[in-house]
């Protein structure tokens, strides 16, 4: 059960994810989110010191334990490397385009050119995430599944590819409803391509 503190908490993250994404990080103040939240300022920086904080939190929040979750579903007895792969190729791309990931993303991709703000956001989530995939794969090189490679080169290379057929639609603000049978496709068709490519 959630503290008083906790709960205050997520009362700010959430008014805080409806207010980015009606208004963007710039136009955004802390004020208008301590209105939605129903707290002062005071109280508002009492929970975080700075609204670039805040807004870590609110893009961090959306992604980091649906990925943690999505990562221990990873077969690590690597039965077989290509159901696994697609597993997390479909698990990953139904987080990326879930509407609440798609508009973590758009505010970061607007708002990313801020002072620091861009290289905290790509070591907590995207840098972090291809760490765990590289480290998966490369289990899987030692077992002789994959061809040896540079692991991390490999991890840009899947996720390059389940991305192939989404990223620029979803840049260009054309992605908006994502039916689970696209996504099953897509993940299917860049397993194969990755699996082509690093098959011993």
């Amino acid at each position: 059960m959630r503290t008083k503190s906790e709960a205050r908490r997520q009362t700010i993250v959430d008014a805080a994810s409806a207010v980015f994404q009606e208004t963007g990080f710039e136009r955004a103040s802390m004020a208008q989110i301590g209105e939605r939240a129903s707290c002062s300022k005071a109280t508002l920086y009492s929970y975080f010191v700075s609204k670039e904080e805040l807004f870590v939190e609110v893009v961090l929040t959306s992604t980091l334990a649906e990925f943690d979750a999505l990562l221990g579903t990873l077969d690590t007895s690597y039965q077989d490397i290509a159901r696994s792969l697609d597993g997390l190729g479909r698990g990953l791309l139904a987080l990326l385009y879930s509407p609440q990931v798609r508009a973590g993303r758009r505010l970061i991709v607007a708002d990313a050119g801020r002072a620091e703000l861009g290289r905290r956001l790509y070591e907590l989530g995207p840098a972090r995430g291809e760490a765990a995939i590289a480290a998966y794969l490369a289990g899987a090189m030692e077992r002789g599944l994959l061809r040896r490679a540079e692991p991390r080169v490999a991890a840009s290379h899947l996720k390059g590819l389940l991305e192939a057929e989404w990223i620029d639609r979803f840049l260009f603000h054309v992605v908006d409803e994502v039916d689970e049978a696209s996504l099953a496709d897509t993940a299917r068709r860049a397993v194969e391509a990755f699996l082509r490519a690093y098959a011993p």
